[in-house]
């Protein structure tokens, strides 16, 4: 199981997978907005997005949990 996690702190622009979905290594899962900047968040490992954590909207903080990938 790997938590993806924001590396920053900002709000969720876009979601580019959905619960079931499969995954691979390196895969964009969200993409932030901070400070006008666009920060994709990937996936660490291949796998099933198991549980997203955040909607598109949602402010974050850098550690936040946002998505769960088995």
């Amino acid at each position: 199981m790997q938590e993806v996690k924001a590396s920053m702190a900002g709000s969720v622009w876009k979601i580019t997978v959905s619960e079931g979905e499969s995954v691979d290594s390196g895969q964009d899962v969200v993409i932030l907005e901070s400070m006008k900047m666009e920060i994709p968040i990937a996936a660490e490992q291949t796998g099933t997005v198991k549980e997203l954590k955040v909607a598109e909207g949602d402010f974050v903080n850098e550690g936040d949990v946002i998505a769960i990938i088995e």
